[in-house]
């Protein structure tokens, strides 16, 4: 292949000199971003010419400008989210916990008003079976004893019968006298 004049485009270089140890420090560069150092010089300064960036400037302004925006930005929006989210859903987090506070408060109140009630008609209503079952004893009491008495009165009256029957017709007045005396004084322990 051999070169042609024609096609090989002229460049027009310029010089620059430097010391030894700025030229270690392009050496390194160029090596580390794998480019000639022609051409690192070349994008350094397109770099300075675009970023309007000033080399001896190492706080970068520019820089920091920009992320100061982008921060104010960022809380500008926080905030605006903050006032049309977070605060309203705040307020109407602690209304609806307020207002659910209330209901069982009242849901409290009422359900302990209504078991008190419930309880004290629970209790007339045991005091009222209470005395019922004591009526009903004093009445199955009387019962028993009526149907005792009738049974002891048919057992008095049998002895009378069967006593009086046994009577002959030689049996004395005296002695029924003293049979019915006998049944009535039986009756009357009753």
């Amino acid at each position: 292949m051999s070169l042609d004049p024609i096609n090989i485009k002229e460049e027009t270089l310029s010089t620059i000199k430097f010391n030894s140890q700025t030229a270690s420090k392009m050496d390194r560069i160029a090596i580390k971003l794998g480019r000639s150092k022609r051409l690192v010089f070349s994008q350094m300064v397109d770099y300075f010419y675009r970023s309007k960036k000033d080399p001896l400037d190492f706080n970068d302004e520019l820089l920091k400008n920009m992320l100061v925006k982008n921060h104010q930005k960022y809380i500008g929006f926080i905030k605006a989210q903050e006032e049309m989210l977070l605060i309203p859903a705040k307020m109407e987090m602690s209304r609806i916990s307020e207002s659910q506070r209330q209901i069982i408060d009242r849901f409290n109140k009422e359900v302990l008003k209504h078991n008190v009630d419930v309880l004290n008609n629970l209790n007339a209503l045991a005091g009222a079976f209470s005395e019922s079952g004591k009526l009903l004893n004093t009445i199955l009491d009387s019962l028993n004893n009526k149907h005792a008495l009738k049974a002891q009165f048919v057992f008095i009256l049998d002895g009378y019968i069967r006593s009086r029957d046994s009577f002959g017709m030689m049996t004395s007045a005296k002695e029924k006298e003293d049979l019915i005396a006998l049944t009535k004084e039986q009756i009357r322990l009753l």
